[in-house]
């Protein structure tokens, strides 16, 4: 069974920088898109990135381009999100979601086949 598992969110001041991991556990993280996504509280929940098997990155936030950054370990079956220039609208629960297909991505939770439970990231002073 495919499992996720986020870590690394916490309270951080406004410029911070945080890095957040989603690893996959159960099956070959190569084979997965892998999409970000964050919800404020009393908003809807919203996709950030997707990267694929073959590390292509589709943004689905202007707001956070130039300041986060996709990646992904095949070795630990783990993706990064690395955040930077934090600011207090980042502030979100933080989850990562799986899909098991090549070359495809989507920025809607629904699409995602596995989904892992959230990181809470604060950005305040």
């Amino acid at each position: 069974q495919v499992q996720l598992v986020e870590s690394g969110g916490d309270l951080v001041q406004p410029g911070g920088s945080l890095r957040l991991s989603c690893t996959v556990s159960g099956s070959t993280l190569d084979d997965y898109s892998i999409g970000w996504f964050r919800q404020a509280p009393g908003k809807e929940r919203e996709g950030v990135f997707c990267i694929n098997g073959s590390e292509r990155v589709t943004y689905y936030l202007d707001s956070v381009k130039g300041r986060f950054t996709a990646s992904r370990d095949a070795a630990k079956n783990t993706v990064y999100l690395q955040m930077n220039s934090l600011k207090p609208d980042d502030t979100a629960v933080y989850y990562c979601a799986a899909k098991r297909v090549r070359g495809v991505c989507s920025g809607y939770w629904r699409w995602y086949s596995y989904r892992g439970q959230g990181t809470q990231v604060t950005v305040s002073s």
